[in-house]
């Protein structure tokens, strides 16, 4: 099974029917229907922040996240890198929540993340691997 890391924008994108991402969001979620989605308490925090405006958005949200999404937090484990990285990325918008999932996929072996941001294209794994943005599909990104 194929993991996918996801970051905050495409999961604010599902549960907000306002967000410029919604559409992608639902095609996204019908492409990826086989792939395990993991995410950190991090990004579920900045997710929940989001959509706190809203309840009903909110605790779809949350009902969805228990169901579907497996949370990695290793954040105490992490946070030695996390801090490593912002402060090499630092000349850059990089969040607590974004650093988060570079740590995680650096110590899961994972290169494949869903995010509307462009942070992941400037980012690299150990030995310069890229990541693998495929939150849109090709042509509509």
């Amino acid at each position: 099974m194929r993991n996918i890391v996801v970051d905050a924008g495409p999961m604010i994108a599902m549960f907000d029917r306002d967000d410029a991402y919604h559409k992608q969001a639902g095609e996204f979620l019908r492409r990826v229907g086989d792939c395990r989605l993991i995410t950190t308490s991090l990004v579920i925090g900045e997710v929940a922040a989001m959509l706190a405006d809203v309840q009903p958005n909110l605790f779809r949200f949350l009902d969805w996240l228990s169901a579907v999404v497996e949370i990695d937090d290793a954040l105490r484990e992490d946070l030695p890198r996390i801090i490593e990285v912002m402060k090499k990325y630092g000349d850059l918008p990089a969040d607590l929540a974004d650093v988060s999932i570079v740590a995680l996929c650096e110590r899961r072996g994972v290169n494949t993340v869903a995010s509307v941001d462009s942070d992941f294209v400037v980012h690299r794994l150990p030995k310069g691997r890229k990541f693998e943005n495929v939150f849109f599909s090709p042509g509509s990104g």
